[in-house]
């Protein structure tokens, strides 16, 4: 297949300054897709970096880069590779995934033979090994305070938080009412083009939230698939124990900002679905 061509898939790796991180996300791609799939991998450079350029253009050559000059945010960064990926399918990847084998071609295989199916995820790993939590019910307001401040010390926050994860079967694909973790997301393109790009008046949080709403309010399964898997190095870099530090602690201010546009522009936090 020549490079002009279609291809069956697309990666969408939006990176900030990490070339390092990224560096072993494409190894983990590289070595762990069938070289017989019809792959294009995009790499975004948001604040763009000679590191990443060179990285991306010089180590992996068959690597489509694309620089932003400023720090535009994900839901940008992701945005502008969608509109110039080839593929029939979207693969966005954080640069802290790092992937196994097959998880590529499973998750692609599962949107080819579900067509209802807006947005699939994989089970994400901690590096021992152990299950990350990647799938959430819808947020409530009061959800974010639970998670970010002192409340969720509390009795009846400790249970809503419990709640917050949706329990997962580890053995089958699973649909769910709920928000898939962002870190690693499957769509079909062509889905995209009805339920829309992501929103960009997210800086940053809530733009996988908003983005699994508006798929399943459209009708579409939202679906977790555990066959395929990725070992994720996730950190909470906004999570605050203290009540000051909600006013200091800026990605936790982003995080706040963020769930405000949410329920501003859904007006309710209960989420209705469209019948397909």
């Amino acid at each position: 297949m020549r490079e002009s061509e279609k291809k069956l898939a697309t990666i969408i790796i939006a990176v900030y300054k990490n070339v390092d991180i990224l560096r072993l996300c494409l190894d983990s791609i590289y070595q762990n897709v069938s070289k017989d799939f019809p792959l294009e991998i995009i790499v975004v450079d948001i604040e763009a970096t000679e590191s990443i350029r060179d990285l991306a253009q010089i180590d992996y050559p068959h690597t489509k880069y694309i620089p932003c000059q400023e720090n535009v945010g994900f839901a940008k960064a992701l945005n502008t590779g969608i509109k110039e990926a080839r593929g029939e399918y979207i693969i966005s990847l954080n640069p802290d995934i790092i992937i196994k084998k097959n998880s590529i071609e499973t998750l692609v295989q599962y949107l080819k033979d579900n067509p209802k199916t807006g947005i699939a995820g994989p089970a994400l790993l901690d590096f021992n090994g152990s299950s990350q939590a990647s799938c959430f019910k819808f947020y409530t307001p009061w959800m974010i305070l639970y998670r970010r401040t002192f409340i969720g010390r509390l009795w009846f926050a400790k249970k809503a938080l419990k709640d917050f994860a949706i329990k997962v079967n580890d053995k089958k694909p699973q649909k769910i009412k709920g928000w898939l973790m962002g870190s690693a997301l499957a769509l079909r393109k062509e889905k995209i083009s009805k339920v829309g790009l992501m929103d960009e008046r997210y800086f940053m949080y809530f733009e996988d939230v908003d983005w699994c709403r508006r798929f399943y309010e459209a009708g579409y399964d939202i679906v977790f698939v555990p066959k395929a898997k990725m070992f994720h190095y996730h950190t909470q870099s906004s999570k605050s124990n203290g009540f000051w530090s909600l006013f200091l602690n800026k990605m936790t201010l982003i995080h706040v900002r963020s769930g405000i546009k949410y329920f501003l522009k859904f007006k309710s936090w209960k989420v209705s679905r469209k019948r397909t």
